[in-house]
């Protein structure tokens, strides 16, 4: 049995969440073992629960811009001497054989694996190009202190090799899964959000964040969309916690063109197959390079037409024209062009969802993405 610490940032379900979550759930239990420590209580919590994973709460010692006060300093030297007392604790139970870091944002692994000389992945699921003092730390840190890198698009990988190009000598790609979706709930539907039956609705799932291209979709909407009755836009997800003068300033903006009868927000869901089933397209239209772009992903393996930015993951995601439209990054004209293209050809956008889907579900399995991780758990042991 090969026993595994996993150490994530968050307590959420969106992208990399979902995709530990994903992970820990068909992984082979007669093979690995896994536990999973956590910096506060939330959803992953639950789920991992619900699927017989061990997971603990104590501080993963995040990184964050304030660190260097001398109050925060001094909170996260306490932070660190909890962290490792608590994960001596659960090593002595456990005897990891190897440590599982999740994203850039946690730095405990990273610590505890090279204190205790355990073997050490890290998975990048980010693209930091700004400020450059953070975009050229990582890769450092990753170099020294990673046994294994995992990258989760080729865009990621890209990213840091440009840095520190022998970090490609033990990097791997891996392509986050997506599970079929199996159900369709035929009582869902559009009324049952407050829409028409003959709308139009334009979706975009994800945090509401500066990087996520709401207020770049709503000026979009304003300008060419929102005095056509039947076009609506649909906003799912909440805010980063201590980050909501964004939620605040997206509101503001609604309120203030006077299309709150035009534009739903929802907060964050963690079963979207009703909102991809009322939706007829989906937008990703990120400001910055996304690493991946797991909502596009989903949006696809639904039958749902996807236009996205052309940048980052979505480039590997999309094929233009074929599977999903890409747009020029931050050109509100070419985002407003590829919406208007596809509200005017409702067969094209039917024809689109087929061939997402079909890409999707060969390029983007869950099987796939189990056992490219078992392959890597296996090898490093």
């Amino acid at each position: 049995m090969i026993n595994i610490l996993f150490i994530h940032q968050s307590a959420d379900l969106y992208g990399s969440d979902k995709t530990l979550l994903q992970l820990l759930t068909y992984l082979d239990r007669t093979k690995f073992n896994p536990v999973v420590v956590i910096p506060l209580n939330g959803p992953l919590k639950d789920e991992l629960e619900k699927v017989n994973v061990e997971v603990y709460i104590t501080p993963v010692l995040k990184l964050y811009r304030n660190i260097v006060t001398p109050k925060n300093g001094l909170k996260f030297f306490s932070e660190y001497k909890k962290a490792i007392r608590f994960l001596d604790e659960i090593n002595e139970k456990h005897k990891f054989d190897i440590i599982y870091s999740n994203t850039l944002a946690v730095l405990l692994g990273m610590i505890y694996a090279k204190k205790r000389k355990i073997k050490h992945i890290w998975h990048v699921h980010e693209i930091i190009v700004h400020p450059k003092i953070i975009a050229n730390f990582f890769p450092k840190l990753l170099n020294k202190y990673a046994d294994s890198i995992v990258c989760n698009s080729i865009a990621t990988l890209t990213n840091l090799t440009q840095r520190i190009p022998q970090i490609k000598d033990k990097s791997i790609v891996i392509y986050n899964g997506v599970e079929p979706i199996n159900e369709i709930n035929a009582s869902v539907c559009k009324t049952d959000f407050g829409f028409k039956t003959n709308d139009i609705i334009i979706t975009l799932v994800g945090r509401i964040y500066r990087l996520k291209g709401h207020k770049l979709l709503l000026s979009s909407f304003i300008k060419q969309f929102s005095d056509q009755e039947n076009v609506k836009l649909l906003f799912v997800g909440s805010p980063v916690i201590g980050q909501e003068k964004y939620l605040y300033e997206v509101e503001e903006i609604i309120k203030t063109n006077l299309i709150t009868d035009k534009v739903k927000i929802l907060p964050f869901t963690k079963n979207l197959n009703s909102i991809w089933q009322i939706t007829d397209i989906a937008v990703m239209p990120s400001t910055e390079a996304e690493s991946f772009g797991l909502v596009a992903v989903e949006a696809m393996m639904a039958k749902k037409p996807v236009i996205g930015s052309n940048h980052g993951g979505l480039t590997e995601i999309i094929i233009n024209n074929k599977t999903g439209l890409l747009f020029e990054p931050n050109n509100e004209k070419k985002l407003t062009e590829a919406i208007q293209y596809l509200i005017e050809n409702p067969i094209k956008r039917l024809e689109i969802g087929e061939n997402g889907q079909n890409s999707v579900s060969e390029k983007f399995s869950i099987t796939s993405y189990i056992q490219n991780f078992e392959n890597l758990f296996l090898t490093l042991k």
